[in-house]
């Protein structure tokens, strides 16, 4: 069983409702495959399974986002802005600790200002925050973005720049990527001729003509794959080792995701290196800085914000803006707040209902379990 919600915990609700989030109610149970579809596998295997009387699989719902999300959009109003808070019990497998334990959060949907938005979560997640204890708080940010327009700057293939896209989120695989991108490209594939004939072809005509291919073999299923799966595995490992990367390109990538500085002396470490580099990555850049602005202006101090391009969270869908808050004394040694900018999630999302529009959104969830044990106030 969760705990019962705190007095603190009623604070926090007020203090968003408040700040012009209104509240929101979303159903216990979801579509379990519309969360795997949406969520990274960390998050995946954590789900509480059941069904309905129909045999469809449910979810208890591991987080807020995504049926606050969903509920917008099947609502009147899809297309327009709007801001939702929550306070309830959340469901993930956690060894050791409780299934169910209660979370609080903000959703800020479809607004156009995209960095005064993200500057009004952060600076509402520390508020928030700031209600539960007396000691320090210390912000990380990061910014899923930065690194990205990096990537598109260098001119990668697509199949490199999802492969990259991918590491980020898994911090391990990003040193063995980058070695490979440093080796020579290599010509004598078996598969040459075919992917000669194949480059520059439309992306979904070169898997139609693979997984042909495979089915004039009498090839339908390899290890339990379909040959669609099987064509796409292939063009894009094949695509994976046509090109390398020139050993100064791959340590402009090496030196952007070392950064790990205050917010100020970043922005100004980042445009330096992209300056100098001749990458074009000004708008990506620009953001970062108007950002960091309306941040200082809303009363974050970035003198003692973290930030580093490579800072990221462990789910899938975010696409900009990515911060934590933490115990800055150390007695929590988890993120007390974190969220970020999910536009990739919104995106997905209004595809599988078939909705002609874009969401922008950015948010945070609130563990309001752990703030309770930082201390400081009752």
């Amino acid at each position: 069983m969760t705990r019962a919600l705190s007095d603190l915990d009623l604070r926090l609700a007020s203090l968003l409702a408040a700040a012009g989030f209104a509240r929101a109610e979303p159903p216990l149970l979801i579509a379990a495959d519309l969360v795997r579809d949406l969520v990274g596998e960390a998050l995946a295997r954590r789900l509480f399974l059941t069904s309905d009387a129909e045999g469809q699989e449910l979810c208890l719902r591991p987080d807020y986002t995504i049926p606050v999300v969903q509920a917008h959009l099947e609502g009147p109003r899809a297309g327009e802005a709007a801001a939702y808070s929550y306070l309830g019990p959340v469901f993930r497998h956690r060894p050791g600790m409780a299934g169910e334990f209660n979370q609080a959060g903000i959703e800020l949907l479809g607004r156009a200002d995209h960095e005064a938005a993200e500057a009004e979560v952060v600076a509402l997640a520390l508020k928030g925050a700031r209600l539960y204890t007396d000691g320090p708080l210390s912000l990380a940010i990061g910014d899923v973005g930065i690194f990205m327009a990096l990537v598109a700057a260098l001119g990668l293939p697509p199949a490199w720049r999802r492969r990259l896209a991918k590491d980020f989120r898994r911090s391990g695989m990003l040193a063995g990527d980058l070695k490979r991108l440093a080796e020579p490209a290599r010509n004598g594939s078996t598969h040459a001729g075919l992917l000669a004939a194949l480059e520059g072809s439309d992306p979904k005509a070169a898997r139609a003509l693979v997984t042909d291919l495979l089915s004039i073999a009498g090839i339908t299923t390899v290890g339990g794959r379909s040959a669609a799966d099987v064509a796409e595995r292939f063009l894009e490992q094949a695509a994976l080792g046509t090109g390398g990367l020139s050993p100064d390109k791959v340590a402009v990538v090496q030196k952007l995701l070392a950064i790990d500085t205050d917010a100020v002396s970043a922005e100004a470490e980042i445009r330096d290196l992209a300056t100098a580099s001749g990458l074009a990555m000004g708008p990506a850049i620009d953001r970062l800085a108007r950002r960091n602005q309306l941040l200082a202006t809303a009363g974050v101090d970035l003198s003692t914000t973290r930030f580093s391009p490579r800072f990221g969270r462990d789910v899938d869908y975010y696409t900009g803006l990515v911060f934590e808050v933490h115990d800055g004394s150390g007695r929590e040694r988890r993120p007390l707040v974190g969220g970020g900018r999910y536009d990739r999630l919104t995106d997905m999302m209004t595809a599988k209902m078939g909705l002609d529009i874009k969401v922008p959104a950015v948010g945070c969830a609130f563990w309001v379990e752990r703030l309770a044990v930082t201390g400081g106030r009752t």
